[in-house]
């Protein structure tokens, strides 16, 4: 038994150094590493300062914008005829010595241009100029995404810090307890048990702070990796913005969404394009205009003298059924597809803002009721409740108990936070606006919580 009771406190003992260690390794960046890192010269993370370092440094958002570029680039040709075709030919001469025959020797020089149907250049202009709207609201729909990824790998790390903060309290509280049943069990007044159930629970708090590192950690990577930083490179704190007291009806929101998130935007436009490209199909089977005149010289006998020629001719869709007929049935196929892709799209729109402001609602609400209610009325208990050990009036395990019950309810307030977080951004990548302060700062409550 005496060595069962060795083990557990050398375990414990243990702990304590584990808890101790990574609590020394979690603190803050200096000021000379966060401006190295680019987000900024503070030893906090502001939300504000990580997305202007996102608009430049990530290379999905980087990607999707040179595309849109080299999209626009291409939009002035769509609506010009096909380069006209210069010919210079040496005719009749003879073989193998290729001198000219007299009189039938002469250079030629021949220009062609085919000439589009009337209408075909404009609705290849619109076809194009769509594409490239199409491949503007991608890009924006790509910086929105990486503004709600990174944002999401933000309150994921500012819950990871705030619950490392609270396990540390929580570990200080429990030693000044393990310390209370150490004294009264001196002087017989608590059992040997009630040491260990303390010493156990310091072990439960070193576990959790591993887990709470580790995720950390793994955040953090995630974050760098939106930056195109090293995975392993340090990350600030972050302190949390200031949310707005009020929010937007949701039918605004929705009809914000409808109207300008990127993803919708785009939709419209791809049906625009395909709806164009359909429409110059229509007109494919009819058969476009060549126009050429010739200039030619003899090159011998009458060599002052100039031939002219004009020539008119057009093109013949004789495999009409299997191409002309066969393009006209994939754009139409494709612009079936847009138009369902795009009812697609404006249905998931309407359900993600109803979900994310619901998940904003839910966070709101209870955060207020574990900010002012449950978390006040918790730490009561458990102060009430060790002051009543201390004369005992209660057992051990309700003091352990309620302490423990008062980290949970501390965690879960920050993690309300950040869902709260998390959905706010949401919302921003649904409508394309801004609808907090990024560099704004909460105001601290009571307590230390917002």
């Amino acid at each position: 038994m005496q060595a069962i009771l060795r083990r557990i406190r050398r375990r414990a003992c243990r702990a304590a150094t584990a808890v101790f260690l990574f609590n020394a390794a979690i603190g803050l960046v200096t000021p000379a590493d966060a401006a190295a890192q680019g987000i900024g010269a503070d030893t906090v993370l502001r939300l504000g300062d990580a997305y202007r370092a996102l608009a430049t440094r990530n290379p999905g958002v980087a990607a999707a914008r040179a595309f849109a570029d080299a999209t626009a680039a291409m939009i002035p040709s769509a609506s010009l005829p096909p380069d006209p075709q210069v010919q210079l030919g040496f005719m009749n001469y003879a073989l193998p010595g290729l001198s000219p025959m007299d009189p039938l020797g002469m250079i030629q020089l021949q220009v062609m241009q085919m000439i589009p149907l009337p209408g075909k250049l404009a609705l290849a202009g619109q076809a194009a100029r769509a594409e490239g709207e199409l491949s503007r609201r991608r890009a924006d729909g790509a910086l929105w995404t990486a503004h709600r990824e990174l944002a999401g790998a933000f309150y994921a790390l500012y819950e990871s810090d705030q619950q490392l903060a609270v396990a540390r309290r929580t570990t200080a509280l429990l030693a000044d307890i393990e310390a209370t049943a150490q004294a009264l069990y001196r002087v017989g007044q608590a059992q040997q048990a009630d040491v260990l159930r303390a010493q156990v629970e310091l072990a439960r708090m070193s576990e959790d702070t591993l887990r709470l590192v580790a995720m950390r950690q793994g955040t953090a990577a995630q974050f760098n990796a939106q930056l195109d930083r090293d995975a392993d490179a340090t990350v600030p704190s972050p302190v949390l913005p200031a949310f707005p007291v009020d929010v937007p009806p949701m039918d605004s929101l929705v009809g914000l969404a409808l109207r300008d998130r990127p993803d919708v935007r785009a939709g419209e436009a791809a049906v625009t394009a395909s709806d164009r490209q359909r429409a110059l199909a229509d007109r494919d089977v009819w058969p476009d205009l060549a126009v050429g005149v010739q200039l030619a010289r003899p090159t011998a006998g009458m060599t002052n003298t100039f031939m002219g020629s004009l020539m008119v001719g057009a093109s013949i869709p004789v495999f009409a059924r299997s191409r002309q007929d066969k393009a006209r049935e994939a754009a139409a196929a494709m612009l079936a597809m847009n138009s369902a892709e795009l009812r697609v799209t404006q249905a998931d729109t309407r359900a993600a803002v109803i979900g994310a402001y619901a998940a904003l609602m839910r966070a709101r609400r209870l955060a207020a009721l574990y900010r002012f209610t449950v978390i006040p009325q918790a730490d009561a208990a458990a102060t009430s409740a060790l002051a009543s050990y201390r004369v005992g009036q209660v057992d051990f395990t309700t003091v352990l108990d309620d302490r423990m019950a008062v980290n949970r309810y501390q965690q879960a307030l920050y993690t309300l936070q950040a869902d709260e977080g998390k959905a706010w951004a949401d919302l921003e990548a649904l409508v394309a606006r801004d609808l907090m302060n990024a560099d704004s700062t909460a105001v601290p409550a009571a307590g230390g919580d917002r």
